[in-house]
């Protein structure tokens, strides 16, 4: 496997948690608004992707291949949590 072939594969192992570590922050920005934040939205982003990450990691190492419906029910239900968390539960 070349690099490039290599780099493609990573970045689409990871734009699942990428898009819903950005998407997921303005959205809750926008609907809730009686609850303001505690993080700033660098945080949020960056802590929603990371735990992402731990998660499509964690679906790969269990399930043995990437792609997983189940693993991808973890990720939403762990960024989710993790956006009620920073928004003061």
């Amino acid at each position: 496997m070349g690099f490039l072939t290599l780099l493609d594969h990573l970045i689409n192992f990871a734009a699942p948690a990428l898009w819903l570590a950005l998407l997921l922050p303005w959205l809750a920005r926008w609907l809730i608004r009686k609850r303001p934040s505690t993080y700033s939205l660098p945080a949020q982003i960056g802590f929603t992707f990371f735990a992402g990450l731990v998660i499509l990691l964690l679906g790969l190492a269990l399930f043995g291949q990437d792609g997983k419906m189940v693993t991808y029910l973890a990720l939403v239900v762990t960024a989710a949590t993790s956006q009620w968390l920073m928004r003061k539960g």
